[in-house]
């Protein structure tokens, strides 16, 4: 298992790209579908916090678990993450 601190800096990192693209996407974009971005902005901030409350809450029975735990965070992030980013390119087409 990876430190918890490398791990939080991953979250943070995923969530700020893309809040990162959202803002980028209003710049060029103005006002053009402003509710939807501020949208995704607002389930970006919720997924990050979600994934830490279950990061600061692992299963510490056993090393097994806990690995297990932390796999699944990875893919519940990874797949969150994209799922935003494919809103936010849908809104570019």
């Amino acid at each position: 298992m990876a430190n918890l601190r490398v791990i939080k800096k991953d979250v943070v990192y995923l969530v700020n790209e893309v809040i990162s693209d959202c803002w980028v996407y209003t710049f060029f974009n103005g006002d053009k579908n402003k509710e939807e971005v501020n949208k995704i902005v607002i389930d970006a901030i919720e997924l990050g916090d979600n994934i830490f409350e279950q990061i600061n809450h692992y299963p510490k029975d056993d090393a097994k678990t806990t690995k297990q735990h932390f796999a699944a965070l990875n893919a519940k992030l990874l797949e969150g993450v994209d799922a935003l980013f494919e809103r936010l390119s849908a809104l570019s087409k």
